[in-house]
């Protein structure tokens, strides 16, 4: 089985709500018609509006949805790719790697609760990518888990584009938060001081810093369905 990730994008005036019913009732059913499962689909809705503050956009138009699914062969793709391709002005695939270093398992076909940030990611172009590896398994991992709020953490570590428009990636990220992230740090931070914020934050900004080109970084909040 391979994992495939695709990045919608959409333009920001465009209904989350309609992309959200165009790729959970159309191209879900027609995903799994061609052969994929276990689909998940991330949406940013009128669920997450509130993230206007933690969003970080630097494509045009911006990334408004992600779907993930599992093949049995990638080499298959295509008629998924083109149901995709139909909700999105850009769509960018990545055949990825995917680990779960801190699971939940979401309601299947039901809004998952608190939101979904999805991160791509780039490596520092003077780190080799065993290196790059090493720090984000088990350095930032560690940072991760210990100070922030963080109730499901996925890593999809980019094997190779699938689709020609997709930009260089290494990493795809997808962190889940309480929903009160979204306006409050200590929240995300999951603490209670403006001292203890402060702190963590830095330790946060140290280890990101050590491994990631910040230049071509992106963070959209979403709302998660797992399809199965």
């Amino acid at each position: 089985m391979e994992k495939l990730v695709y990045l919608l994008s959409r333009e920001a005036s465009a209904p989350g709500a309609d992309l959200r019913a165009a790729l959970i009732e159309k191209a879900a059913p027609a995903l799994r018609r061609a052969g994929a499962s276990r689909i998940s689909v991330n949406v940013n809705d009128e669920d997450v509006a509130r993230g206007a503050g933690v969003t970080i956009s630097r494509s045009d138009p911006p990334i408004r949805a992600m779907v993930s699914l599992w093949m049995e062969n990638a080499d298959d793709r295509a008629p998924c790719q083109a149901t995709l391709a139909r909700e999105s002005s850009v769509l960018a695939g990545y055949l990825v790697v995917e680990s779960r270093p801190l699971v939940h398992e979401p309601p299947v076909g039901e809004r998952a609760a608190g939101v979904n940030m999805v991160t791509c990611i780039n490596k520092l172009p003077a780190l080799s990518n065993a290196e790059f590896i090493d720090h984000w398994n088990h350095e930032h991992k560690a940072v991760a888990l210990e100070i922030q709020a963080t109730t499901a953490y996925v890593r999809n570590a980019v094997v190779r584009k699938l689709t020609a428009d997709a930009p260089d990636r290494d990493g795809i990220v997808e962190e889940t938060f309480p929903i009160g992230a979204l306006r409050d740090p200590k929240v995300w931070y999951d603490c209670d001081s403006d001292e203890e914020f402060r702190r963590r934050l830095q330790r946060m900004m140290d280890s990101v810093n050590a491994f990631l080109d910040l230049g071509p970084l992106e963070s959209t909040p979403m709302s998660e369905y797992f399809l199965g």
